[in-house]
């Protein structure tokens, strides 16, 4: 299997542009997004180590084949889903690592035309929640078919050494020696077989410990941003009571009589007294 993707997220000229701004400017949520993207690296990592050990596991695969060992078809079909397994995850971490630097752009971005209040919400420039919960929910299910594979494996390797007990034993019989009652361990090629599928699920496992790691790492992210930012609701409630209050505490303006006057009926008015005086000049 070739390398796992594109360079890693650590590396990438977005990420370590935001990770210089927030750390030059004492941002409050520089911790926990470093963080996010420290775990982010530790899942490019862990995922490198599933795709080793699943080269190793093929390498035993063949020797199980050589050996014609009765658990080659059931380590076959293992083999074939763990490779799945991996690509899945590969494809799902491209995603992340996507999602992760658009976000870095689009933050940089704000910090260029607003400042630092742009980043006191940097959560709302990355929506990688679900895609974080997706790559949980696939591990838990990887993990889930490597214990049956273990466990099946070693089911196939202890009735496989029982019944080389049994042989054995017809063998001493015939020498007129006392039959062995308990079978040999599960033997060099059982063993060998299932320590890949072990390490592969300690991966998995640890890759899991990352994802929701960075998962409480944007939760708190998301926390820091909802205490500094009010609701909209109560935003304007503050807005309106401030409105109230400076409107009763301006004096009252003083208005002259004039001003007092508009808007009365006081009969009609002077250019219409005009055009009275005119027309009655000019009838008489």
């Amino acid at each position: 299997m070739a390398k796992t993707d594109t360079a890693p997220i650590m590396s990438d000229k977005n990420v370590k542009e935001l990770l210089k701004i927030l750390q030059y400017n004492n941002a409050p949520t520089a911790k926990d997004f470093i963080a996010v993207i420290n775990q982010v690296g530790a899942m490019e990592k862990q995922l490198e180590a599933a795709v080793n050990e699943l080269t190793a596991i093929r390498r035993e695969l063949a020797e199980a084949q050589k050996q014609n060992h009765p658990v080659k078809d059931t380590m076959q079909k293992a083999v074939i889903t763990m490779q799945s397994q991996v690509l899945e995850l590969r494809d799902k971490l491209a995603e992340l690592k996507e999602s992760v630097i658009n976000g870095c752009k689009d933050a940089i971005d704000a910090f260029k035309e607003k400042g630092m209040t742009a980043l006191d919400g940097i959560a709302k420039f990355f929506k990688i929640k679900p895609a974080l919960e997706n790559i949980r929910d696939a591990l838990d299910k990887n993990i889930r078919d490597d214990d049956k594979a273990i466990a099946k494996i070693e089911a196939i390797s202890t009735e496989y050494h029982q019944a080389g007990l049994h042989v054995k034993n017809m063998g001493r019989a015939m020498l007129g020696k006392n039959a062995t009652q308990e079978a040999a361990p599960s033997g060099k090629i059982a063993t060998a077989i299932s320590y890949p599928f072990r390490a592969e699920r300690r991966i998995f496992a640890s890759m899991k410990n990352s994802v929701e790691s960075a998962i409480g790492s944007m939760a708190r992210l998301e926390e820091k941003a909802a205490e500094r930012k009010p609701p909209i609701r109560e935003t304007l409630e503050n807005l309106s009571k401030q409105v109230e209050r400076e409107k009763a505490e301006r004096p009252a303006p003083v208005r002259s009589r004039k001003s007092n006057m508009i808007g009365a009926d006081f009969g009609p008015t002077w250019p219409e007294v005009q055009r009275t005086v005119i027309i009655i000049a000019g009838t008489s």
